[in-house]
């Protein structure tokens, strides 16, 4: 966890609500957007072992807790937001399923080669997607989803960068 989410997580901990009824917090950020995915307890709930009930059961708590919880949530969202100058999104996880009931999307340009296109408008073609926007969303979605292994190790990787460039030299020394 890099220090920058790592303050971010310690200043989310201090502010959640006691009366959220939550089991902890967990915080996502980039540099647009600080996703606060809460995790609530569904231990007073009997969630169905159908995937279609189960889902409808989330959602209803969910909705519970977000209804529950807007006025106390806005309130730190929007001190969060002053301070740390990023959205606050937010999100509830209940069991091992998390449920975003608000999020950013932010626009992304990239150059394209027409194999690369071809890809995207194959997507489109056969309805995956409305749009190249949406299909290149759809690709990184499967990435992301497919290859969590290989992205974990490389963010991994990436930390140890992170930790030799900190612990080299200053560069001041004259």
């Amino acid at each position: 966890m890099s220090a920058d989410i790592a303050a971010i997580q310690k200043w989310f901990n201090a502010h959640i609500d006691d009366e959220w009824g939550s089991e902890g917090i967990e915080i996502t950020a980039d540099d647009d957007e600080i996703l606060a995915v809460v995790r609530v307890s569904t231990a007073d709930e009997e969630l169905p072992d159908d995937p279609d009930d189960k889902e409808i059961a989330i959602k209803r708590i969910a909705r519970r807790f977000r209804r529950g919880t807007r006025q106390s949530r806005m309130s730190v969202a929007e001190e969060a937001q002053e301070l740390f100058e990023r959205k606050v999104s937010w999100g509830v996880q209940a069991g091992e399923d998390t449920y975003l009931f608000t999020h950013v999307t932010v626009p992304a340009m990239t150059r394209l080669r027409i194999a690369e296109r071809g890809v995207l408008d194959t997507l489109v073609n056969a309805g995956v997607a409305n749009s190249r926007s949406e299909a290149l969303a759809w690709c990184v979605r499967f990435v992301r989803k497919n290859e969590k292994g290989w992205l974990d190790e490389l963010r991994d990787a990436f930390k140890t960068v992170e930790k030799v460039r900190r612990d080299g030299p200053s560069g001041n020394d004259s």
